[in-house]
C-alpha cells in the first residue's frame, strides 16, 4: 500500500497526534460556542416534560413511541437533567458537548486504525470535525441525543471490528456489541452500525489487495456479526411491538424532489463547507439555502474528485459506491418515514436526517487515501502537501462560516423568552389552579398533542399553580408566556 499524501509530509507520529488533538480541541470550542447560543426547542420540551413528570424507569417514559422513534436512552438522559435543573440549559449543553467529544475521539480512533499517525489522517479528521453537515443535529438537544450516540457507535464499532479481525481478541467483539446496544437505546437508526462496521473491514481488506475480503471479514469477525444479529433481532421485535408504523410513499415525483433537495441543496454543498446561508420560517428549524453557483461548483468539484481518485488509486470503486449508497439509503428512510400531506421539501435541507453520513464520509476518505496508487499515473495535485493543506483549510473556513450563519439563524428562538416569562409568571401566580390549555403555537404546534399542553410542558417546574379541570380564577398563558386574565370566547353557537 502507499500513502502519497502522508509520505510527502515530514511530520512524526507525535507531531501528528498533537495536531489531531488540537483539531479536536478547536472543534469542541466551536461546538461549545454553538451550544451556548442554543436553547430548548420543540421536542426538547416533550423530552423534558415527560422526563420530569414520569418515573425515570417507567415504560411510559422509556418505551414511548415518540413520532416513530424508540429512544429510551434519550428520555432517561432528559429525565435526569430535568430532575436536577428543570429548564436550565446548562445540563443539556454539557451533555451535547460531552457526546460530541466522545464522537470526535471515536472517529479519530477509527481513522488512526486505518491510516496510522500519518499526516494524511488529519484530512478526514478535519473534514468530519468541522463539517456543517452535523451542526443542525448538534445544536438541537433532542436531535443531538439521537445523532451523536449514532456517530459514536458507527466509529467505535467499526474500530473494534477492525481490531477483532486483526487480532482475534474477543473483547473487541464484546465491546462492539455493547456499544451497538447503547446506540440503539438512543436512536433506532443504529441498526446500521454492524453493517457499516462490516463494510469498513471488508473495504479495507479490499483496498489492501487481500484475497476474498468478504469471506475473510465474515469468518474473522463471526463472533461480532452473530452477536449483533441477535441484538438487532431482539431490538426489531421491541420496536415493531412498540412503535406504530408511519411509512408512506410520497410518489415518484415528490420523492425525486426530496432526493434533489437532500442532495443538491443539502449534502453536496457541505462538502465544500457550504451552504453558507440558511433560511427559516419560525417555528421551523433553519434549512440549508445554498446559492445556485455553489450547488453547481460543488457538483463539479465532487465529480472531479471522483474522477481524479479513480484514475490515481486502485480498488476504490466499491468505496465510492457504498459511501453514496449509505447516504441515499438515509434519504430514502427520510422519504418513507417523514413524508406527509403537509411536508415541505425544505425538510430534506435541514440536514439532520443524514448527519451520520459525516462519519461514513470520513471512513471513505481514509480508505481512498490508504488505497495504493496506479503506478505510473501522475499523482493528482491534491497529493501535494501545500495544496492539500490549503484546500482542507479553505473547506474548514467555509464550514466555520456556515456554522456561524446557522447559529445566527438558530438563535432566533421564541421558546427562550416564552419559557423565561412563563416560569416567572407561573411562580408568581400560584393562588389559583390553571385550566388545561396548549402552549403558544410558536413553541409547540398542535401536532404535538398532548405533549403541547401546559400540564405536560410545565410539569417539571417546582413553583407553579396546580393544573385542574376547574378554577375560581380564569387565566391563560399568552404567546409571550405571561399569565393573564382570560375569558371564554364563543367559537360555536347552536340554534335553540
Amino acid at each position: 500500500m502507499t500513502d502519497d499524501v502522508g509520505s510527502r509530509w515530514q511530520l512524526g507520529p507525535a507531531r501528528v497526534l498533537h495536531l489531531a488533538l488540537g483539531l479536536i480541541a478547536g472543534s469542541l470550542l466551536v461546538r461549545s460556542w454553538v451550544a451556548a447560543r442554543s436553547d430548548f426547542y420543540w421536542d426538547d420540551l416533550i423530552l423534558s416534560g415527560r422526563g420530569g413528570s414520569l418515573p425515570l424507569l417507567s415504560a411510559d417514559l422509556l418505551v414511548y413511541d415518540h413520532d416513530g422513534h424508540l429512544m429510551p436512552g434519550a428520555f432517561l438522559v432528559a429525565g435526569i437533567a430535568t430532575r436536577i435543573a428543570p429548564y436550565q440549559w446548562v445540563l443539556p449543553m454539557i451533555t451535547m458537548i460531552a457526546l460530541q467529544a466522545a464522537a470526535s475521539y471515536a472517529v479519530f480512533r477509527l481513522l488512526r486504525k486505518i491510516l496510522g499517525l500519518r499526516p494524511a489522517v488529519l484530512i478526514p479528521l478535519a473534514l468530519y470535525l468541522f463539517t456543517p453537515l452535523t451542526v443542525p443535529a448538534f445544536a438541537w438537544w433532542a436531535a443531538a441525543l439521537n445523532a451523536l450516540p449514532l456517530q459514536i457507535a458507527l466509529a467505535w464499532v467499526a474500530g473494534d471490528a477492525l481490531e477483532l479481525c486483526r487480532t482475534g481478541r474477543r473483547r473487541y467483539a464484546i465491546s462492539a456489541i455493547l456499544v451497538t446496544v447503547a446506540g440503539l437505546l438512543f436512536f433506532e437508526k443504529s441498526v446500521v452500525v454492524p453493517f457499516v462496521a462490516f463494510a469498513t473491514v471488508a473495504l479495507l481488506a479490499h483496498v489492501d489487495g487481500a484475497p476474498r475480503p468478504l469471506w475473510s471479514t465474515l469468518r474473522r469477525g463471526a463472533l461480532l456479526w452473530i452477536g449483533s444479529g441477535v441484538v438487532l433481532g431482539g431490538w426489531a421485535a421491541l420496536y415493531l411491538f412498540t412503535v406504530e408504523s408511519q411509512f408512506e410513499w410520497a410518489g415518484p415525483s415528490r420523492a425525486f424532489q426530496l432526493f434533489h433537495h437532500a442532495t443538491s441543496l443539502g449534502l453536496v454543498p457541505t462538502l465544500l463547507g457550504g451552504p453558507w446561508t440558511w433560511d427559516r420560517w419560525i417555528p421551523s428549524p433553519p434549512w440549508a439555502s445554498p446559492s445556485p453557483a455553489l450547488v453547481v461548483v460543488s457538483w463539479l468539484v465532487l465529480l472531479a474528485v471522483v474522477v481524479a481518485t479513480m484514475r490515481s488509486k486502485r480498488r476504490i470503486g466499491a468505496v465510492w459506491i457504498l459511501t453514496a449508497a449509505y447516504f441515499l439509503l438515509s434519504v430514502a428512510a427520510m422519504v418513507v418515514t417523514r413524508w406527509g400531506a403537509d411536508t415541505t421539501y425544505e425538510l430534506a435541507q435541514t440536514l439532520r436526517y443524514f448527519t451520520d453520513t459525516a462519519v461514513v464520509l470520513a471512513i471513505g476518505t481514509a480508505l481512498i487515501v490508504r488505497a495504493p496508487a496506479r503506478g505510473p499515473v501522475p499523482v493528482p495535485f491534491l497529493t501535494r502537501p501545500v495544496v492539500a493543506a490549503t484546500v482542507v483549510a479553505a473547506v474548514v473556513v467555509g464550514s466555520l462560516w456556515s456554522t456561524y450563519t446557522f447559529t445566527r439563524s438558530w438563535a432566533e428562538n421564541p421558546t427562550t423568552d416564552y419559557l423565561t416569562t412563563a416560569r416567572a409568571s407561573l411562580a408568581e401566580h400560584q393562588d389559583a389552579a390553571l385550566l388545561e390549555q396548549p402552549v403558544s403555537i410558536w413553541v409547540l404546534l398542535p401536532v404535538a398533542y398532548p405533549n403541547n399542553l401546559v400540564s405536560s410542558v410545565f410539569a417539571p417546574l417546582p413553583d407553579r399553580p396546580a393544573f385542574a379541570d376547574s378554577t375560581d380564577r380564569l387565566r391563560m398563558l399568552d404567546d409571550s408566556g405571561k399569565l393573564v386574565d382570560a375569558q371564554v370566547t364563543w367559537v360555536r353557537s347552536l340554534e335553540p
